[in-house]
């Protein structure tokens, strides 16, 4: 499950749209009530409901990449790009459910962002490299 390749890649990616699934279902429990855990609006629904979002989106996100031109790559680049995909996939939900519970934790924002961007980048920059215009 943990191969640093696109493999591993939808392994993880559906993993993490199983896991957005059940947490969203978990949030779906008290929608209805006006003062869930706060009101529509306080800080603690939204950031409970990004990291729900976060998996469902970085998991399909690393399932297309897995699909893509650069999933053919092999060595270091391909593996740093699979590892910071991997990174920021998961970091991004944690930090979002962390810092609902503990606001100032919201300062490790940084690591998913800086890390999904290296992932995008990496797999743009694989994709070239490999001739393929599809990403």
């Amino acid at each position: 499950m943990f191969e640093l390749n696109a493999q591993g890649a939808w392994r993880v990616g559906l993993a993490l749209v199983l896991l957005g699934f059940g947490s969203g279902a978990l949030l779906g429990l008290g929608f209805q009530r006006d003062e869930f855990l706060g009101g529509y609006t306080s800080w603690r629904r939204r950031l409970l409901r990004l990291g729900h979002i976060a998996c469902i989106a970085l998991g399909m996100l690393q399932m297309l990449c897995a699909n893509s031109s650069a999933a053919s790559a092999s060595g270091s680049l391909a593996t740093a790009c699979w590892l910071c995909w991997r990174v920021g996939a998961i970091a991004m939900p944690l930090v979002c459910w962390s810092s609902a519970f503990v606001p100032r934790l919201r300062h490790l924002f940084a690591l998913p962002v800086i890390s999904l961007a290296s992932a995008a980048a990496l797999t743009l920059w694989l994709s070239m490299e490999r001739g393929g215009t599809q990403l």
